[in-house]
């Protein structure tokens, strides 16, 4: 017999972190190599753990709901054949001297026990929560799996000012609980706002993908020093040409040709004459991309993803449209995989699908900017001649991170991508 451990895996390039929603498995149960453990969010996907070995599970260490950093150990399974136990000791076995130095405790405080009579293990944000605000967890009844105290518990505790405590001072309370057993969550979150919640009010639980972008959201805004600027485009040609091939191309192609496959492609030419943009922060250097993915942004009813078109400047603006459909639908499918949310180096968002004319994005961290391409809207403009024609115009608003890139470069960028676009028509442009 060995117990081997299943750690929180990397789910993407730059996935620091990833949320455990749901639990697939119980303990006791036998699963084969490859069967799913657990539902993860991240920032940019939802994905299920596969097990790396065949055997019982031993002990789900991570709770639902919590956040862990990648490489945590989430949970152990015991396998036959592999090994003995000392060749790969369970994360939770205390050594004689743990087992010696907690004796004392023990005696003066005995250790909670689950209705299984094994001990209570918290993990160490729950510990550190309690010890903070001198909450007795003897007293607390948890809401994680298996009656596993979790933060939010404590969260409502502290909230509710109805604190329990202890009849008496516990110094050495964190020798009670393996810090071992359990990963610590990646991240303290602020105790939540005290909302008021009156008759007629909805309360709506914050699913794990709403977590992780937040988060995502929050880090980019807090990291990166946000600039912002804004382009007009006159895209008259570009509309008439598109809506002159449009059903000629759905018949022979079997998939639509809109108007942002003709952006993204404008982008990512103009990614290539200006790799500058292409760009992301690393603390004391910047990487200047060799390759040019670009992140799409595609949302659902309740999160957003953010899948990626590699090597988007070698392909045709018919290869574009084409990925583009394609991963817009695996991902209200849900068969959108990891390795599709990776290697973005550059965010294009289509704003302008829900009638967006102006926006301020906020860039997908550690990118250095991300462009939102408004509605396409007709507006009368004075023409070069003095006379006033009714035009198809378009607002591109580009967000940037101060840090990596300035005025100059991003101007001369978006003015490239005007170019491009106002001089795509049927004589210029060929979309294969």
């Amino acid at each position: 017999m060995a117990i081997e451990q299943i750690k929180m895996p990397q789910l993407g390039e730059s996935v620091t972190e990833g949320t455990i929603n749901r639990w697939l498995v119980s303990v006791g149960d036998k699963v084969n190599k490859y069967d799913a453990l657990a539902e993860v969010t991240t920032d940019k996907v939802n994905s299920e753990i596969p097990s790396s070995f065949t055997g019982t599970i031993k002990e789900l260490i991570a709770a639902e709901g919590e956040t862990y950093e990648v490489g945590a150990v989430i949970l152990t399974i015991e396998t036959e054949g592999g090994g003995t136990e000392e060749a790969a000791p369970a994360p939770q076995a205390e050594t004689p001297a743990a087992a010696a130095s907690a004796a004392p405790t023990a005696a003066a405080t005995p250790a909670p026990v689950a209705e299984d009579g094994s001990k209570v293990r918290y993990s160490p944000a729950v510990l550190k929560l309690s010890q903070e605000h001198g909450i007795d967890l003897n007293q607390v009844a948890g809401t994680g799996a298996g009656g596993r105290i979790t933060r939010k518990d404590l969260t409502k505790i502290i909230e509710s000012g109805n604190i329990p405590t202890a009849a008496t001072a516990a110094p050495a309370a964190p020798a009670q609980a393996a810090p071992a057993a359990a990963p610590a969550p990646a991240k303290q979150a602020a105790p939540a706002p005290n909302v008021p919640v009156v008759s007629g009010d909805i309360e709506i639980p914050v699913s794990g993908v709403r977590k992780a972008i937040a988060a995502n959201m929050l880090r980019s805004k807090h990291e990166a020093p946000h600039a912002w600027t804004m382009i007009e485009v006159d895209v008259t040609n570009l509309v008439n040409y598109r809506n002159s091939i449009k059903n000629e191309f759905k018949k022979k192609e079997g998939f639509n040709l809109t108007f942002f496959a003709f952006f993204v492609k404008a982008v990512a030419q103009a990614l290539k004459e200006f790799p500058q943009i292409n760009s992301m922060w690393a603390g004391d250097k910047i990487v200047q991309k060799k390759d040019i993915n670009l992140s799409i942004a595609v949302a659902t009813d309740d999160a957003l993803f953010v899948p990626v078109i590699k090597n988007a400047d070698e392909k045709t603006i018919k290869g574009i449209a084409r990925e583009i459909g394609e991963l817009a639908g695996k991902v209200r499918a849900g068969k959108l995989t990891s390795a599709e949310m990776t290697g973005g180096t550059f965010t294009v968002n289509n704003t302008g699908s829900f009638g967006s004319i102006q926006s301020n994005g906020i860039i997908n961290y550690p990118q250095a900017a991300i462009l939102q391409v408004e509605s396409i809207v007709k507006r009368p403009v004075v023409m070069n001649n003095g006379m006033i024609a009714v035009r198809d115009m378009v607002n591109l608003c580009l967000s940037l991170d101060h840090r990596v890139l300035d005025g100059l470069i991003c101007g001369q960028f978006l003015q490239r991508v005007k170019e491009i676009l106002e001089n795509t028509s049927k004589e210029n442009t060929s979309v294969y």
